[in-house]
C-alpha cells in the first residue's frame, strides 16, 4: 500500500483544517520543505499537497511553496487544490509534479475530466470529497447533488483510474475512517481508491489494504503524534 503524508497550504504554511471548515485551521509550521524533509527522513517516497487557498478560490496561491517541494526531490508528488484548467495541469506538470488532481472542476465540468483522463492518464487523478455521501466542491463549501459511490463509477467508465476518496465529516478528526465505504469503493474493478480522512491507526490501516485500497493519505494523525509515519510504513507502507 501506498503511504501519502500530507501537507495542506494556506498562505505558504503548513496547515490542517477540521472537517473542511477554513475557519477551523491549524498551522503547523512556517516551512512546508522542512516538514516533507522530515517525512523524507522517516522513509516516506509519496507526498500529497493540496493548496487550500486554491482549492476554495481558484488562484495559485500557494504555487512557489509547490516548486520548493519540487525543487527538494525525493518524492513521487501529488498536488490537488484549483486545478480546473488544462492550462493549470500543464504547469504543474511542467514543473515537476508527478500527478495533479482534480476536484471540482471533476464535478462541474465531467466532460473536461474525462478528456483529460484519455489526454495525461495517470498523471490525473479525481479528488472526490463528500459529505453526507455527496459530493462537495469549491474547497468543501458546496455540496453537489451526485452521491460519491455512483460518481466514481461513473468516473471510472470514463477512463479514470485513480481517485482520491474523502470522508469530509472524518478528515480531522482522528475518530477513524468510514471502512464500511472504502470495502463499497473497493468493489469497483479497475479504479485504484486512495482512502483520505481520519485514519488514526495502523489497524485501519492494515484493513484497508486487505480489502484491496491502493493508497492512503494521512494528516491529522502525523501532525499530533498519533501516528509515527516511520513505524506506518514499517508495518504497511
Amino acid at each position: 500500500m501506498q503511504i501519502f503524508p500530507a501537507i495542506d497550504l494556506s498562505g505558504g504554511q503548513v496547515v490542517r483544517l477540521y472537517q473542511g471548515d477554513y475557519d477551523k485551521m491549524t498551522v503547523y509550521g512556517q516551512d512546508p520543505c522542512a516538514a516533507a524533509g522530515e517525512f523524507l527522513e522517516a522513509g516516506a517516497r509519496y507526498l500529497h499537497v493540496v493548496d487550500l487557498d486554491g482549492a476554495r478560490d481558484g488562484t495559485t496561491a500557494n504555487f512557489a511553496s509547490i516548486a520548493a517541494l519540487v525543487k527538494q526531490g525525493g518524492f513521487y508528488l501529488e498536488v490537488g487544490g484549483g486545478i480546473r484548467t488544462e492550462e493549470r495541469i500543464r504547469r504543474y506538470l511542467e514543473l515537476g509534479v508527478d500527478r495533479c488532481i482534480l476536484g471540482t472542476a471533476a464535478v462541474k465540468d465531467f466532460d473536461f475530466t474525462a478528456r483529460m483522463a484519455q489526454v495525461y492518464g495517470e498523471q490525473i487523478a479525481v479528488g472526490v470529497d463528500t459529505r453526507d455521501g455527496y459530493v462537495a466542491v469549491n474547497g468543501w463549501k458546496e455540496r453537489s447533488g451526485e452521491r460519491g459511490v455512483e460518481f466514481c463509477r461513473r468516473l471510472h467508465d470514463a477512463g479514470v483510474r485513480d481517485v482520491i476518496y474523502t470522508d469530509i465529516s472524518r478528515d480531522g478528526a482522528e475518530q477513524g475512517t468510514n471502512l464500511a465505504l472504502y470495502r463499497e469503493l473497493a468493489q469497483i474493478a479497475g479504479l485504484r481508491i486512495t482512502a483520505s480522512g481520519g485514519i488514526s491507526s495502523v489497524e485501519e490501516l492494515k484493513e484497508l489494504r486487505d480489502m484491496g485500497i491502493h493508497a492512503a493519505i494521512l494528516g491529522k494523525a502525523l501532525y499530533s503524534g498519533r501516528l509515527s509515519l516511520k513505524s506506518v510504513l514499517e508495518e504497511v507502507g
